[in-house]
């Protein structure tokens, strides 16, 4: 039985806003009278709600001319035309945060720009906990968004009912303000967005259906439409809930991972006593429902636990529009509502819309250029907030399309992080099952997806499975975090989800030391791995121009490089084994495997006899970490693996047990001594099972990620994605040594960035920071993201971090910087900039003091520990 608000007496649709038009493209009534389609233009935009829109006019604003913009219907009659209206900050990650707030004060100022009334109304909103995680979730965010100079304010729930008289409080514990929030009307958000578009020269086609695009040679030659062909450079995907099909469609396929779901919320009429038009938007995550001011009314909908996927195969845009209500599937959602503002009882309701999003399969957009296809951009996959990023996600496509990488950082966006496994129908149809009800779930650090798991997998998973392995997803490939030993509860471990010191402590300082005094085993087999091979001195070549350090050694040595971009950043951390004069072996992170390839295919000349090739899925790799590594390993092999015989970052082919062709590398990731093993597949479980068999003597154990993580951030190193990034130069985080100005080959990109930078002297620097008068058992723990201060000054983020078994405190890395100078204008840092301060962490809004080094603490903490322990030991004697 449905909840008492009064349903509508009939049953009337949504009939929605007048559908405007615009002299500069106003359609017809018949297809005689469409404005004639161009033949050729610069770029083509496909897709004509706001983040179409959105697109063009940014591309305008820098410059671009020859601009078409198509839409198959009228333009924002899909998603953007039902849009709840929301815009607010309040999301998961930096980059969106970012996207959100610059859509704001765009949306704002539109009005001005073009006359055109968008609806906008600063409300701010409300986010609501219901429970402490909550609560700290929230106190994250604000420490996050105070970083971005973002106004927000943790209140007590005595406020809220200041705030928003119509909320009840009573399960509250708190609640995050964030003032600065606002609400706009979608459709005219759009049309101003277009006649601002227009203005700049951009021409806007209606009732225009893209069929395919024509690649020639890997590059966007052309748009076949229903109504002929155009020429162009460029191609951006916009297309929503249909771009998946659209890459599909075309010539050359692209992977556009994401997939449509029905999408509910209320409109009432208005209340006996009209809701203000500035009262707060209420986002109330625990009750999985938003609220937001309408009409005098309320407009209320949210993130259901069984959400219905839309199927959109074969479907043309009027079905989509006009789908069904369903007060059936709806009831929760109107309960939580009720429960949240009792008084809209008496409240008639207006309507149920059903609105179409589209989502991808880590809750997180769709943006840039397509691996493959040059010229072929996608902007698509909003996650239910398409409205809220449509503003900055514009922005940062056409600087991206402009400049060749937008001015932030939007690597957690790239469509690059994904690759054609994640575009299986099926796949998504599960994913999406699960992504949308994640919107409001609490996560909290460590959480995994538990839909399309096992999609990759090492020939050991069923190995470790059934030794204890847990498991985490990294790009489709599961990897043990950790292994359970016998006797532990499975069930209780799986489900611990804190924001304090996690359940499995213990057992990954048991794999730690076992690390570090004897010997483990971690497979690693996830890593990317290609192979560049030529006839002369192509690949060497090749190598020198897209890698800072110098690969021209001797056949056997591994290089640690990276490979920058023209600004000096990191576009891929790497290691290069150079096993004959012209093959050499790239071990790059695992999430890199489809960004790596795309940059190296785009920088590689055309040339038959230069191959690259993707070997990830012949070799397992096994890390055997510890100092009895080489015992291990001897034994196996009856060769001697001492430094001696077996220096450091070296690689050599040897048998492991009966398998003959294993590369043997003698480095770990983690600054601990032991071996890489890269091991062909068919070989794998032999090696595994042999290693696992002659270790017991030595007292070997599995171990999982999260002790590596522990072992390498101690040891301070940077992870790409992590600490390492498109805007990180080898000079901000220490890592001069690995960039050879003086090479041979001096070309290499960065180069001239670099060297501007080593004159004019670097505005941040990577850090390690050392917490102190923080209690592991009882605070909060970091985890990455969090704001770093010297002398009481915002001075940087954390990126990553580990409790360190060995110092026996939290490390957290990440970037600080100097104070801007007198003009506005960042200033050098200095090493005695860094070591002279005095820095704290702040974790949910609690400060705690830090120690920040330039190099690692570990050779401080080992002696202070072994002084600690021997003068206990001399206690213990003299009693």
């Amino acid at each position: 039985m449905l909840p008492r608000l009064l349903l509508p007496q009939t049953g009337h649709r949504l009939t929605g806003r007048a559908l405007w038009t615009s002299p500069s493209w106003k359609a017809g009534t018949a297809d005689s009278h469409l404005p004639p389609l161009p033949g050729q233009a610069r770029v083509v935009i496909c897709g004509g709600g706001i983040v179409g829109t959105s697109v063009a006019y940014h591309l305008a604003r820098l410059g671009w001319t020859e601009i078409v913009l198509l839409e198959q219907g009228r333009l924002g009659a899909g998603t953007t035309r039902l849009s709840a209206g929301i815009v607010s900050v309040a999301k998961p990650i930096s980059i969106e945060c970012q996207m959100a707030n610059y859509s704001n004060t765009l949306y704002r100022q539109l009005e001005e720009e073009t006359g055109v009334k968008t609806g906008y109304v600063k409300t701010g909103s409300l986010c609501l906990a219901q429970n402490q995680d909550r609560f700290i979730s929230l106190k994250r965010l604000a420490s996050r968004l105070r970083v971005m100079g973002i106004n927000c304010n943790i209140i007590k729930p005595k406020d809220v009912a200041k705030l928003h008289p119509l909320v009840n409080i009573h399960d509250l514990v708190g609640a995050l303000h964030l003032p600065e929030d606002a609400v706009v009307s979608s459709p005219d958000v759009n049309h101003a967005l277009a006649v601002a578009a227009a203005g700049h020269g951009v021409q806007i086609l209606e009732r225009t259906t893209v069929q395919q695009v024509l690649v020639e040679k890997g590059q966007v030659m052309a748009v076949e439409t229903d109504r002929g062909s155009i020429e162009c450079e460029f191609f951006v995907n916009c297309a929503g809930q249909w771009a998946y099909e659209l890459g599909q469609a075309s010539e050359m396929k692209v992977s556009v991972p994401l997939h449509g779901c029905e999408h509910f919320y209320l409109l009432t009429k208005p209340l006996e006593d009209p809701v203000q038009p500035n009262t707060p938007v209420i986002l109330d995550m625990d009750g999985r429902i938003y609220a937001r001011p309408w009409q005098g009314g309320i407009l209320s909908g949210g993130f259901e636990k069984n959400p219905k996927p839309i199927f959109t195969e074969g479907r043309n845009q009027l079905e989509i529009q006009n789908m069904q209500e369903d007060w059936d599937h709806f009831e929760p959602m109107l309960s939580a509502l009720l429960r949240r503002m009792p008084n809209l009882e008496s409240a008639e309701i207006q309507q149920l819309i059903n609105c179409p999003e589209s989502f991808t399969p880590d809750m997180r957009c769709l943006m840039g250029e397509t691996p493959g296809v040059s010229g072929y951009y996608v902007l698509a996959g909003m996650n239910s907030s398409g409205l809220a990023f449509a503003g900055g996600a514009g922005k940062y496509l056409a600087e991206w399309m402009s400049y060749g990488y937008p001015t932030a950082n939007v690597w957690p966006l790239d469509i690059k992080r994904f690759g054609n496994l994640q575009s299986s129908r099926t796949f998504l149809r599960h994913r999406v099952m699960e992504v949308m009800p994640l919107l409001y779930e609490l996560k909290v650090p460590r959480w995994d997806f538990q839909t399309g798991r096992q999609l990759r997998t090492s020939p050991l998973y069923d190995r470790l499975d059934t030794q204890g392995a847990r498991w985490m997803e990294k790009h489709g490939f599961e990897r043990p975090k950790y292994f359970v030993p016998p006797g532990k509860d499975l069930l209780s471990l799986d489900q611990s989800k804190t924001f304090y010191k996690p359940d499995w402590f213990d057992i990954v300082g048991a794999e730690v030391k076992c690390c570090k005094e004897a010997v483990c085993v971690i497979d690693m087999s996830s890593f990317t791995k290609f192979e560049l091979t030529s006839a002369g001195d192509q690949a060497l070549t090749l190598l020198q121009h897209l890698c800072a350090n110098d690969l021209d050694v001797p056949v056997g040595h591994i290089v640690h490089t990276g490979m920058l971009n023209e600004r000096g950043g990191y576009e891929n951390d790497c290691s290069v084994v150079r096993l004959s004069k012209n093959s050499f072996f790239i071990i790059s992170p695992t999430d890199q495997q489809v960004h790596c390839w795309s940059w190296i295919k785009k920088h590689m000349p055309n040339d038959p006899h230069l191959h690259l090739e993707d070997v990830s899925w012949k070799y397992t790799a096994l890390n055997l970490i510890g100092p009895r590594a080489m015992d291990v390993l001897a034994e196996l092999s009856y060769v001697s693996m001492t430094p001696d015989h077996f220096p450091s970052m070296f690689c050599k082919e040897m048998s492991v047990g009966y398998a003959n062709g294993i590369r043997v590398m003698s480095m770990t990731h983690t600054g601990e001594p032991g071996f890489m093993l890269y091991i062909p597949i068919e070989y794998a479980l032999h090696v595994y099972n042999e290693v696992m068999s002659v270790g017991q003597k030595y007292g070997i154990r599995n171990a999982g990620y999260y002790a590596l993580r522990s072992l390498r951030i101690e040891k301070f190193f940077a992870f790409w994605g992590q600490d390492l990034d498109a805007f990180t130069t080898p000079l901000q985080c220490g890592r001069e040594f690995r960039v050879k100005f003086d090479k041979v080959y001096t070309d290499f990109l960065g180069r001239e960035a670099l060297l501007i930078q080593r004159q004019e002297g670097v505005t941040r620097r990577f850090v390690m920071l050392v917490l102190d008068d923080h209690d592991t058992e009882l605070d909060l723990w970091p985890w990455w993201g969090e704001p770093i201060y010297r002398n009481g000054q915002l001075a940087g983020t954390t990126t990553s971090s580990a409790y360190s078994y060995t110092l026996e405190r939290h490390v957290c890395l990440g970037f600080v910087s100097p104070p801007l100078g007198p003009e506005g204008l960042p200033t050098p840092i200095t090493p005695d900039f860094i070591n002279r301060g005095d820095y704290e962490v702040d974790i949910a809004g609690q400060r705690y003091p830090a120690k920040a080094k330039l190099y690692p603490f570990s050779s401080l903490f080992t002696q202070q520990k072994r002084r600690k322990d021997d003068l206990e030991l001399s206690n213990l004697q003299g009693k």
